[in-house]
């Protein structure tokens, strides 16, 4: 049967390759190491414990796609305060991405509100702290004064802001794409508002009123000439206009008479 070579490494030298690697971010190369550790009982014991070996493995179980043992990782060892927000993001992570396969769409903010409240954060790597995902006052108005500058910064002007806010750069770029998103919204809205919205009922309403009341409210003293009725057509016109004589309806003056025959 074919084994393995066994490695005599101890166990604080196999946590410095992982961190090596991990710092590197080469995880494939990370995967190699893990799997060619040794099996014996005493030397996975002391591994077991080792946070530098199980933060490794759950970064190479997560890149794997290998869920349920990250998950099962996290939720099994304590970890220092350190690691945690590593760790906190490889698990909200994957449970985004098993929701985004499971529904098969992106995900919006709303669906990952959800998510988070669905699989909040196992105490191994949480200290209990309620974190806001909303900025401070002061924060926000530093952003927005940034924003009406220049909606669309580089990512040099985004590490200057994240220094003056204390956010990361990540969370700046996220904050401008929302903002310009709302503003997007809002602009569509207002041109949809302007060119539909209520202008057509209100013309509506008023043609009608203006056909019901018009030949009642035109009149000699109101003013207006009289509303024509659209039910009055130029066939019966001509029938009135044939028996009350042409003077009634024709308005060319009336020959002269010394210009006849």
């Amino acid at each position: 049967m074919f084994q393995l070579p066994i490695l005599n490494f101890s166990p604080q030298q196999v946590a410095g390759v992982c961190e090596t690697l991990e710092e590197s971010g080469d995880v494939e190369r990370l995967g190699r190491f893990l799997w060619s550790l040794p099996v014996a009982p005493a030397a996975c014991e002391a591994l077991n414990r080792n946070e530098s070996v199980l933060r490794a493995r759950a970064i190479v179980a997560f890149h794997a796609g290998n869920y349920r043992e990250l998950y099962h990782i996290l939720e099994n060892h304590k970890f220092p305060k350190e690691s945690h927000a590593k760790l906190q993001a490889l698990w909200l992570e994957a449970h985004y991405q098993e929701a985004e396969k499971l529904r098969g769409r992106p995900l919006g903010p709303v669906d990952k509100y959800r998510v988070r409240k669905k699989f909040p954060l196992p105490r191994t790597i949480w200290d209990g702290e309620q974190k806001t995902h909303c900025f401070k006052e002061r924060t926000r108005h530093l952003l927005r004064e940034w924003y009406l500058q220049d909606p669309y910064p580089n990512p040099s002007k985004k590490r200057e802001l994240a220094q003056a806010t204390g956010l990361t750069p990540t969370q700046v770029g996220n904050w401008f794409k929302n903002r310009r998103q709302r503003d997007r919204a809002a602009a569509a809205k207002n041109r949809s508002v302007a060119h539909g919205g209520d202008g057509p009922r209100r013309r509506k309403i008023s043609g009608e009123g203006g056909w019901r009341g018009g030949d009642r409210a035109a009149g000699p003293q109101s003013g207006l000439a009289p509303a024509r009725n659209p039910l009055c057509s130029d066939r019966l016109r001509s029938q009135i206009a044939g028996r009350r004589g042409c003077e009634s309806c024709c308005s060319l003056p009336r020959p002269a008479p010394d210009s006849l025959g």
